[in-house]
């Protein structure tokens, strides 16, 4: 066979050969949706691609790592959720598997939690587990790193919306949500200057604004009366910090509950602030306690309706007492 003749076949085959290649290498839906694709912690590159081919992600495993390799980051692949379509090519599989833009997760924590419910919460939406997020949020050392004057992060666990990625570490979780808090504190501390009160005291009040009304106008009004209470001595006498203070809570205030003193959140018993916070406020119960309304009120009850009549002088809170348990009993 002539020379010519030979390298006509060889360039053949050549070309044939690299259709073949490019082939492998193409979309294996071109209309295909992104769907999640896990690459586990430690897992090989050979691995990763015959999950790939398997959830029909890629059309050959080899050809995928041989593009690796060649590419030369067989060894740059992220552990983790990703975002992946049928309808990429290997090549830009493999840029996604390498960028580390892993998917996340939302996870919601509404304003008055306490640690129990924000960790229910982070395992709800398939983060850490509760037990996990809560032994970090009540872990001291924790506290001390994240610059808490506590024990525990309870109050600190910022409210907000957030996103994670599928395994992240329940630490890193409360990190993340201490972190936003501070970001908030940054705004608000230069109001409460004027205060008399801690930055740990300022948490542990505004804990309890949130605690004591959903009704967003009244959280000033009912911050003065609590700051007005301090000011002349007055206990604080508020039923929430008495229940977070009551083991296993059944939902239930006795009179027993409000005349234990052995309960150290009892503000019908002890004078002053609780020793912390009772849940996590929200910017709006912060902002209430370092700019309360300016008010003479000293007490207040409940309507029924979710608001609260407030009064100046005991007089008039027990006649406001009296008409609205009348009310509840009818």
């Amino acid at each position: 066979m002539a020379i010519g003749a030979v390298a006509a076949l060889a360039a053949a085959a050549a070309l044939a050969a690299a259709i073949a290649a490019a082939r492998r290498l193409e979309p294996v839906d071109p209309s295909g949706e992104p769907r999640a694709f896990e690459v586990a912690t430690g897992a090989t590159l050979s691995q990763i691609a015959a999950a790939l081919e398997r959830e029909g992600l890629v059309r050959d495993a080899r050809a995928f790592v041989a593009l690796a390799q060649w590419r030369e980051l067989d060894g740059r692949l992220r552990a983790g959720e990703f975002d992946v379509s049928p309808a990429w090519s290997a090549g830009e599989v493999l840029a996604q598997l390498t960028s580390g833009r892993v998917r996340t997760h939302p996870v919601s924590i509404p304003e008055g939690l306490r640690i129990a419910d924000v960790a229910a919460r982070v395992e709800g939406a398939g983060l850490a587990s509760a037990a996990d997020f809560e032994r970090a949020a009540r872990d001291p050392a924790l506290a001390r790193e994240l610059g808490i004057e506590a024990d525990d992060l309870e109050g600190y666990l910022f409210p907000e919306t957030y996103r994670f990625p599928r395994g992240v570490a329940a630490a890193d979780v409360a990190r993340a949500l201490v972190a936003q808090f501070f970001r908030v504190w940054a705004e608000i501390a230069p109001r409460a200057q004027g205060l008399a009160l801690s930055r740990h005291e300022i948490v542990t009040l505004a804990s309890i604004v949130e605690k004591e009304t959903g009704a967003a106008d009244e959280r000033p009004l009912i911050a003065s009366v609590f700051l007005n209470r301090l000011k002349r001595g007055m206990r604080l006498e508020t039923d929430p910090t008495v229940i977070f203070g009551i083991p296993d809570f059944d939902g239930n205030l006795r009179r027993v509950h409000l005349e234990d003193a052995g309960n150290p959140y009892n503000t019908y018993r002890i004078s002053g602030l609780p020793p912390g916070p009772i849940a996590s406020p929200g910017r709006a119960a912060l902002e209430a306690v370092v700019a309360p309304a300016d008010s003479r009120f000293l007490y207040f009850v409940a309507r029924g309706d979710g608001t609260h009549e407030f009064s100046a002088r005991y007089a008039d809170h027990a006649r406001a007492v009296d008409r609205y348990q009348r009310r509840r009993r009818r």
